[in-house]
């Protein structure tokens, strides 16, 4: 299992003095599993999270973006530092944003994540603006294996992990569709579940987890999203498959055209493989699979456009 960064209490202080220009007088809150999040008021009063998770290049773009998404007055926490070394892991400080619901005080909840999505993406800058965001785990992760190294797990190795093989059947099957079509990539949220969100009501309060920044085409985009938000109320549950179509139909809507055939087949696809990673994941470090069924994958599948069982093949005469 991978190594959750040791935050000492001395080092974490002296980091926040040089940085921030004060000291910590109270701690928060403290979260993280393969980061180190700790929520601290300053001896000056200001309120600020600090992040410390393992290095990796492509943090810098991320804070890059989450800067000029605040500058531009998307609603995410103002960073306050660049990526900064913390002993031998990588740490960021940002303006703490309390309070919020999981879920938009609406009828149409549907609507506000897709909406919410539609925005940052027209905010966002273009891949060609901003630093590689390389690595990121993503069905084209250019490697020859079927899955990609976990960025924040490196010794689950997906592919090594025997069993389950219906999770790679349709991980398969949806990463061939994604290699057809597709149009020019755009920067979008990669992790866009209600537990990154935060609502005053009907409106967007603050967007979490600016690391989680990648490089797709917008359907790509839509599809994860559309497959990863949920109404349930459990920060962790994703979306069914009614729900997914709601968030394809409501982003149409958003941006002001509907999507074309060929981008909702995509988007199915997209959101099928995003989940069979998780479902894969899951599998590989010992955990029950509960992010998807064999039943949700077959209409998923049929939605992108695939048979929901392969063609059978024809013995060699």
């Amino acid at each position: 299992m991978p190594r959750r960064p040791v935050v000492d209490s001395g080092r974490l202080a002296r980091w926040c003095a040089e940085q921030l220009g004060s000291p910590p007088a109270d701690e928060l809150f403290r979260s993280g599993h393969l980061s180190v999040v700790v929520g601290l008021r300053l001896a000056d009063g200001r309120e600020v999270v600090v992040k410390i998770r393992p290095d990796a290049p492509r943090i810098a773009a991320c804070v890059d973006i989450q800067r000029r998404m605040f500058q531009a007055g998307y609603p995410c926490p103002r960073p306050l530092t660049g990526a900064v070394p913390f002993g031998g892991e990588l740490a960021t400080a940002e303006a703490y944003v309390p309070g919020g619901a999981m879920l938009p005080g609406t009828d149409d909840p549907a609507a506000s994540f897709a909406e919410a999505l539609a925005w940052l993406i027209r905010l966002a800058p273009r891949p060609g603006e901003v630093p590689a965001l390389d690595p990121a785990p993503s069905w084209n992760h250019g490697g020859d294996e079927l899955w990609p190294r976990s960025e924040e797990d490196p010794d689950a190795d997906l592919n090594q992990r025997p069993g389950a093989s219906w999770i790679d059947e349709v991980g398969r099957r949806a990463r061939d569709r994604l290699r057809v079509g597709g149009s020019d990539v755009m920067i979008g949220h990669g992790d866009w579940l209600a537990g990154n969100l935060r609502w005053n009501e009907d409106s967007l309060l603050v967007v979490h987890d600016w690391d989680s920044m990648i490089v797709e085409s917008e359907d790509v985009l839509v599809g994860f999203a559309a497959a990863l938000y949920s109404t349930g109320g459990g920060a962790d549950e994703r979306a069914t498959v009614e729900e997914t179509e709601r968030f394809l139909d409501a982003y149409g809507r958003a941006r002001g055209r509907k999507l074309d055939a060929d981008e909702l087949q995509r988007a199915w696809a997209a959101g099928l493989w995003t989940l069979a990673y998780d479902a894969k994941y899951q599998h590989t470090v010992g955990q029950p699979v509960t992010v998807l069924t064999e039943r949700q994958a077959g209409e998923r599948l049929r939605r992108a456009g695939l048979r929901t069982t392969p063609p059978r093949r024809r013995p060699s005469s």
